[in-house]
């Protein structure tokens, strides 16, 4: 492809060299560089990519792409500074990969939690309506029945165009993909025409990298901001936020709530272990989910349906057969009739969403037992508040290990204790080892008690000092059950 095709929708600040080479493949890392490349120089969080030309170059790259000075020059090499080099490698990638973004309906869903289960439900319910549909997910992502294994919520935008190129090519008409803040800061999703955006909602989380709420927001908003006049913007109305991500779209602004008005309205009628009687619009049905988080979900996966064209009463039925996510609120029984429920909450406000849950469903004087613990290397504000939230809706509390990273795990764990007074620490436990923590909690447990391992949910490592080690909370209770 012609590097004048490729930069069409690109800021070019000044081109040195021949803008007429033809370009053999891209890369933003220096080490999948093939000869005659096109390589983007990106400064990211840990390293910068200007100080990885030279070995570009080396390995036969053509072009680079940059956006700081490069001292020398060399003969031969088309040197392309560009205003913002993130931004110019997701509309690289995107020309590179014959804009597959603009031959799909491709919806976006961006918030704290619920990004996962609703574009995962999104996906199942459009296969089960005879669609094929892609999925870029946290958990997996998918292509028709194909499956990927997934190593960011949002890739690369070289990965990303990648994938939605293969969809294409699979025949694709949907993809739902979760946006995560990172992406939309680092400008991953760049060069991206999307049919539609849902907002789930906002609470603390990523400030190790946003700093502040009010910039972890923005980024947020962003995403809503970009939006083209043809897309639909669906808010959780009930989210203090919701109504600000719609401020300066352009795109056709809706609305789900279960408080108050709006396009989309559910209505609770009756909650159990095993799912929660809710209306939708004023039709009834019965839905395998517990918690009014999952009934937020399931409202925004209705309102997108709409949006995207299908009928009220097919969606209905389509949601009522639907299963949890992989690891979230994902229930196991125990052959001494108590619950074990692994989770993904990873922050206060999901950790607080699940134990209210399960509060709305236990049953007569059973009790709550809660292991979790925080990721290393994560924002550190959270923990203390993890642990309080723990303690505050919880009889028993064991606080342990989650992917401690390059942090000590006993360090974490402190973190975490100090948000709490004296006497919340006489019901808390502190065991590092997660296994060894789960296995206390079942001791514990008595018919009729519920135990929550939260943090993990899906996932089956435990990242430490680089590593990831084979863990699965899953794997580890229904060993200790016996089944």
């Amino acid at each position: 492809m012609k590097l004048q095709n490729l930069l069409s929708d690109v800021n070019v600040v000044e081109i040195k060299g021949d803008d007429n080479i033809n370009i053999k493949g891209i890369a933003s890392d220096s080490r999948k560089v093939v000869d005659g490349a096109l390589f983007v120089a990106m400064k990211g969080v840990q390293v910068d990519g200007h100080q990885y030309i030279d070995n570009a170059l080396s390995l036969g790259a053509k072009v680079i792409v940059h956006d700081e000075e490069i001292d020398s020059l060399k003969q031969g090499i088309t040197y392309v500074r560009v205003a913002d080099s993130p931004d110019a490698a997701g509309k690289i990638a995107t020309k590179w990969y014959g804009e597959p973004s603009k031959k799909l309906k491709l919806v976006g869903v961006t918030g704290t939690n619920g990004k996962t289960t609703t574009a995962t439900l999104l996906y199942d319910v459009f296969r089960k309506l005879g669609y094929k549909a892609g999925l870029l997910s946290t958990v997996c992502n998918y292509i028709n029945e194909k499956v990927y294994p997934a190593t960011h919520t949002t890739p690369d935008p070289l990965t990303l165009n990648e994938m939605l190129a293969k969809m294409v090519d699979a025949g694709c008409e949907y993809v739902f993909m979760e946006v995560s803040s990172h992406a939309i800061h680092q400008k991953r999703i760049s060069g991206l025409i999307y049919t539609g955006g849902i907002f789930t909602n906002l609470t603390q989380d990523h400030l190790d990298y946003h700093k502040t709420m009010a910039e972890y927001l923005k980024a947020k908003k962003a995403f809503f901001d970009n939006l083209p006049s043809t897309a639909f913007a669906l808010t959780n109305l009930d989210d203090k936020n919701g109504l600000v991500m719609l401020q300066n779209t352009k795109a056709e602004k809706h609305t789900y709530s279960v408080r108050s008005m709006a396009d989309f309205k559910a209505r609770i009628i009756e909650k159990h272990f095993d799912g929660t009687a809710i209306e939708i619009n004023g039709k009834e049905l019965e839905v395998q989910f517990v918690g009014v988080f999952n009934v937020y979900n399931l409202l925004a996966v209705y309102g997108a349906s709409v949006l995207l064209g299908q009928q009220p009463d097919d969606i209905l039925v389509t949601l009522s057969t639907l299963k949890p996510v992989a690891g979230r609120f994902e229930t196991i029984r125990s052959p001494k009739n108590f619950t074990a429920i692994v989770d993904y909450a990873h922050t206060p406000d999901a950790l607080t969403n699940v134990l209210d849950a399960i509060h709305e469903v236990l049953e007569g004087s059973g009790r709550v037992i809660t292991v979790v613990g925080c990721g290393g290397n994560r924002d550190r504000t959270k923990r203390p508040i993890m642990a309080r939230e723990a303690v505050r809706l919880s009889d028993q509390v064991i606080l342990t290990s989650d992917n401690p990273r390059f942090e000590e795990p006993q360090a974490i764990i402190n973190d975490m204790a100090d948000g709490l007074d004296s006497a919340q620490l006489k019901k808390t436990l502190m065991i590092v080892d997660r296994e060894q923590a789960i296995k206390v909690a079942c001791t514990l447990a008595n018919e009729g008690d519920v135990i929550l391992i939260a943090g993990k949910g899906h996932e089956d490592y435990q990242d430490v000092k680089g590593v990831k080690h084979h863990f699965d909370d899953r794997e580890i209770v229904r060993n200790i059950f016996g089944n």
